[in-house]
C-alpha cells in the first residue's frame, strides 16, 4: 500500500488535508473521482474529524506522501 495526501482547497487560505492509503496513483485519483459532489467524512492526522461537502471544493490535489521516521 502507499500512502496518498489528499488536500481539498476552498480557496487561496482554507483547504483540509486528508491521507488515504491504496495501491497506486490511479487508484487514488479514481477513488477521489468517485466522491465527486458528494459528502465524505473522516479523521485527520491530528484526530480531527471532518464532514465535507465535495461539491464545494474548487481544486483537489493529490500526491504520494513519504513519512519521515
Amino acid at each position: 500500500m502507499q500512502e496518498f495526501k489528499v488536500t481539498y482547497f476552498f480557496d487561496e487560505h482554507h483547504y483540509v488535508r486528508r491521507f488515504i492509503y491504496v495501491e497506486s496513483q490511479q487508484m487514488a485519483e479514481r477513488l477521489i473521482q468517485s466522491e465527486r459532489d458528494q459528502y465524505i467524512s473522516f479523521t485527520d492526522s491530528r484526530g480531527i474529524y471532518h464532514e465535507l461537502n465535495t461539491k464545494n471544493v474548487r481544486v483537489i490535489q493529490i500526491s504520494e506522501y513519504q513519512r519521515k521516521k
